[in-house]
């Protein structure tokens, strides 16, 4: 797993569609739900009539963990829910980044109550993404 300044990252050795379904699965397990879609490669070519690469937003919510950090932050719904990108490099290869909860707690301050959401929920994307990475991939 690499991380950035503002996500962490997986490059994985399958096509697109199974990136997305495998993540939609990952992301489950650790309890999110992916309550919205954005087809950015679509919304790119109905808009502005250009073509771009495959390339998804998925909105991910873990309901206990955003009720939590809504409960004590009531603005912190400006960082939900939780981006995940899944993005096609070349055919057969793909990438799926989520946003760093700690990074993004940057920008709320010292809240304590609100570092332990941020914990949490890093930490349940960071085992989704290690479950992408270490899974056996056949070609």
């Amino acid at each position: 797993m690499q991380e950035t300044g503002y996500g962490l990252r997986v490059m994985l050795p399958i096509a697109y569609d199974e990136a997305v379904q495998r993540t939609t699965d990952a992301l489950k397990a650790e309890g999110f739900g992916v309550l919205t879609t954005i087809d950015v490669k679509q919304t790119i070519k109905q808009k502005l009539d250009k073509d771009f690469r495959r390339y998804v937003i998925l909105g991910a919510c873990n309901p206990p963990l955003a009720h939590r950090a809504l409960s004590t932050e009531l603005e912190i719904g400006l960082l939900l829910p939780c981006n995940v990108i899944v993005y096609e490099t070349t055919p057969g290869e793909s990438v799926v980044s989520a946003m760093a909860p700690l990074a993004a707690l940057g920008v709320v301050g010292d809240n304590p109550d609100l570092h332990q959401v941020a914990k949490e929920a890093d930490a349940r994307l960071r085992r989704a993404l290690t479950a992408l990475e270490a899974h056996q991939w056949t070609t």
